[in-house]
């Protein structure tokens, strides 16, 4: 009887899960699509372009919402469940309040886990695809910063032409191996520029060990010297900021190519910022899903649901609120990123565990 009992909670909480992702997906088609549309507009491209680009897109919106449609789910669940009547009937069997929180709990914890190692690595890639599909179709792109096997790559504009500026890798805040090309309105080399290193801290570029080659009468004359000078609107920080878009990056990205990707040039505190905030995922899951059974559970009056869905509202928002006050904190230096990132996680395992002392004496 208690397995019947068992996989009948977890069919309909999962149903529940399942209908409200879905509720939500559908949403932020509707709404990400009127934006596609509008990028499209000037640009012939077949009328599917858009919804399949929102379609991908919506995906690693949903799982960086996960935390309150999972809290939405379990209201809607355990509501459900106490009008018809079913909360009083599994007390009759034996059920307490405390075995039905820890039922709904862990499912959200393990479902948290499933969706790192299973769905993160898909919507990632998703993610990569539209990010590569919409640079494609960008024309007037002004200024563009990537990065690839080849190295660091830079286009700006000038008064009189572009910059392009390439870099075998950067190391800190310098960039090493750095081949600079000034193009005229012509498409005409101006001047080429090789360094060994150049400091990006600020936006006066400081070149080591550098090479002036400069056109005359069809002929590059050479001009070696130590040092040498640059203005550029790109800087260390500007650059590094360009590439805190993680959601091209999955959960075993982080894990497996940790090292690579510092080598690579990849901020290490926003990298350790991201693999904290995926590795908290599943305890928000469950602490949230516990804050909608301790809601919830601690009566078995209809009446009760227009303010358990009022309260439902406002705990959202405060921890919506919360958790993006504790993470600028943490990118501002004031607490570590790490701290930023768990502190939300911290400080409602505190109020889950007194709501659980709670509903266990009901």
């Amino acid at each position: 009887m208690n397995k019947i009992i068992f996989n009948y909670i977890l069919k309909n909480f999962l149903k529940t899960i399942f209908l409200c992702i879905f509720v939500f997906y559908c949403f932020g088609v509707i709404l990400s699509l009127f934006d596609e549309i509008e990028f499209f507009k000037n640009i012939e491209v077949s009328i599917f372009t858009p919804l399949i680009l929102t379609s991908i897109y919506i995906p690693s919106l949903v799982i960086k919402l996960l935390p309150f449609i999972i809290f939405i789910s379990s209201m809607v669940f355990m509501i459900r469940f106490r009008n018809s009547k079913d909360l009083l009937t599994l007390k009759i069997y034996g059920f307490s309040n405390i075995k039905i929180f820890f039922i709904l709990a862990f499912t959200s914890f393990v479902f948290g886990w499933l969706i790192l190692f299973v769905l993160n690595p898909i919507t990632s890639s998703m993610s990569k695809y539209y990010e590569q599909t919409k640079s494609n179709y960008s024309r007037d792109i002004d200024h563009l910063v990537t990065f690839n096997k080849n190295g660091l790559w830079i286009k700006e504009n000038l008064k009189n032409g572009e910059r392009i500026i390439s870099a075998t890798k950067p190391e800190g805040k310098k960039l090493i191996g750095v081949s600079i090309f000034n193009i005229d309105d012509d498409f005409n080399i101006s001047e080429k520029i090789i360094a060994d290193f150049a400091d990006i801290e600020n936006n006066e570029w400081k070149l080591k060990n550098v090479t002036l080659l400069k056109p005359e009468n069809g002929i590059f004359n050479r001009t070696e010297r130590e040092n040498y000078q640059i203005i550029s609107i790109y800087n260390y920080e500007k650059i590094t900021t360009l590439f805190k878009n993680f959601d091209t990056m999955s959960f075993l990205d982080l894990i497996i190519n940790y090292k690579n990707l510092i080598n690579n040039g990849y901020n290490k505190a926003f990298l350790n910022q991201s693999l904290h905030m995926m590795l908290s995922l599943p305890f928000f899951l469950m602490l949230m899903t516990g804050i909608a059974a301790i809601l919830t559970m601690g009566t078995l009056k209809k009446s009760d649901n227009l303010k358990f869905i009022v309260l439902g509202l406002i705990i959202i928002v405060l921890v919506f609120y919360f958790k993006d006050l504790s993470i600028a904190l943490g990118q501002t230096n004031r607490i570590s990123l790490v701290l930023s990132v768990w502190a939300p996680v911290i400080a409602l395992s505190l109020f889950t565990f007194i709501g659980v002392l709670q509903i266990n004496e009901k």
